[in-house]
């Protein structure tokens, strides 16, 4: 069975699992352009020792390639463990991340998370390139 069959999707606005991806809809080729990918944007997702988000992955697929570019990796590891016990510890991570990109290409951007309760995620936002 693929991996793939198991990610899941939704709408970000109604699914608190589905990673919301904030970037121009055109951008100039080559430019840098910010990226922000978050969770919970609408409807709040839990950030405890026992339910979180553990990561987001970012990946790019131009529109005229087989294959994607692994545009970032970022973990999230503070979910208030401690010696203490859980949700006793001072730091917790937020699940959201930024970053700057650029591309010569139009193509289409793809967010993963994965929920330790409740697996992945993916959501997608289309780029168009001047």
């Amino acid at each position: 069975m693929s991996l793939y069959t198991h990610i899941q999707t939704g709408d970000w606005k109604s699914e608190k699992h589905v990673p919301a991806i904030e970037c121009p809809d055109k951008v100039a080729s080559g430019e840098r352009f910010d990226v922000t990918v978050s969770l919970g944007k609408a409807a709040d997702h839990p950030n405890t020792t026992e339910h979180h988000i553990r990561y987001i992955r970012v990946f790019f697929k131009p529109d005229d390639e087989k294959f994607v570019y692994n545009i970032g990796n970022f973990d999230f590891a503070a979910h208030g463990e401690s010696v203490e016990g859980a949700n006793e510890g001072p730091v917790h991570t937020h699940h959201a991340t930024a970053f700057h990109m650029a591309t010569t290409k139009p193509g289409t951007l793809h967010a993963v998370s994965f929920c330790n309760i409740h697996g992945l995620w993916e959501s997608k936002k289309h780029i168009d390139v001047d």
